[in-house]
């Protein structure tokens, strides 16, 4: 049985001051989710510098969500800041580049509310098993996560290439698969998860949204 994939909600914290790198890169994070809004904002989101600059941003951001746990926990820096801010940086930057999206008509707004929705009611059962344990996070739950992250990239980008807009969506369906189906996996498992007596739930990390 493979071991469940760290995240930084289910790290113990311990006494690693306020002032540190993981969290560093999560408040830059969150200082992205407005700076990409004003990028696709820029001559009413038309292709160009300002939307390439936008897929820079959101690369950048997502890349810090990577580091940002993984080198707290190394060093033993996991704070209650930057648990708490984590995930609500990551939910931040995806909506805000899906809903800019389908704002400026380039994705359409039931994509955009099938993957919110998702994203949104699984932070949800979170809190519902709380006090039953955590879930196992799934490889599915981070093929998800990579997925989304290709396909906005690309659909943020200004490519002048006739194939890119087709593999975009292509890219953006295999994300909504994945969406879908980790979604119901875990509604499932946080099912299962609250039927165990509480003396019995084990903690054995938490599913990255």
């Amino acid at each position: 049985m493979k071991p469940p994939i760290p995240d930084r909600a289910a790290d113990p914290v311990g006494d690693a001051p306020l002032v540190n790198l993981p969290n560093a890169l999560t408040l830059l994070r969150v200082l992205c989710v407005p700076l990409l809004a004003v990028l696709l904002a820029v001559d009413d989101g038309t292709l160009g510098t300002a939307r390439d600059a936008a897929a820079i941003v959101f690369v950048l951001a997502s890349i810090t969500d990577l580091m940002d746990g993984a080198i707290a926990r190394r060093y033993g820096l996991v704070t209650t800041f930057g648990k708490v801010a984590d995930p609500i940086a990551d939910k931040a930057l995806t909506g805000v580049a899906l809903i800019g999206l389908s704002v400026l008509g380039d994705l359409s707004w039931w994509v955009t509310g099938i993957i919110l929705v998702r994203e949104v009611g699984v932070t949800l059962l979170r809190f519902w098993v709380i006090e039953h344990g955590v879930i196992p996070a799934s490889r599915g739950g981070k093929l998800k996560t990579l997925a989304q992250t290709v396909a906005i990239t690309m659909y943020l980008a200004d490519v002048p290439l006739t194939w890119w807009s087709t593999v975009s969506a292509v890219v953006m369906g295999i994300a909504l698969v994945l969406t879908v189906a980790t979604g119901l996996d875990y509604v499932v498992r946080a099912v299962r998860l609250r039927r165990q007596p509480l003396a019995t739930s084990s903690n054995l990390g938490v599913h990255r949204a």
